[in-house]
């Protein structure tokens, strides 16, 4: 299961980083997005989650999970939400404006 989550981290990471280096606007918004789904996976494997166990400590408790990774994580995909929202908005402002949507704001000149 470990090489599992490595291995999909891996493929979220590799994808995001490529679309981020593409020239338009829309396959970097969507490279920054995997990157932050990569994130927040990558920050669910650290928390080392249990099963069936509760998440606050109790006197009873065999054992229990730590809340604090499900908190950022959380707290991450709200945040990537507003991020990618704000990002499109963004976008679509800078391409009623110049006719384009290259990151260099040349147009598709070479």
């Amino acid at each position: 299961m470990e090489l599992l989550i490595a291995l999909s981290i891996g493929v979220l990471v590799a994808c995001g980083v490529y679309l981020v280096l593409r020239a338009s606007t829309f396959p970097v918004v969507m490279g920054l997005t995997l990157l932050s789904y990569a994130t927040n996976l990558f920050l669910f494997a650290m928390g080392r989650l249990a099963i069936g166990v509760p998440a606050i400590v109790s006197q009873d408790a065999a054992g229990y999970t730590d809340p604090l990774p499900q908190a950022l994580v959380l707290t991450a995909i709200v945040i990537a939400f507003g991020m990618t929202a704000f990002a499109i908005v963004l976008a679509l402002k800078v391409r009623s404006e110049t006719g384009s949507d290259h990151v260099d704001g040349k147009g598709g000149e070479v």
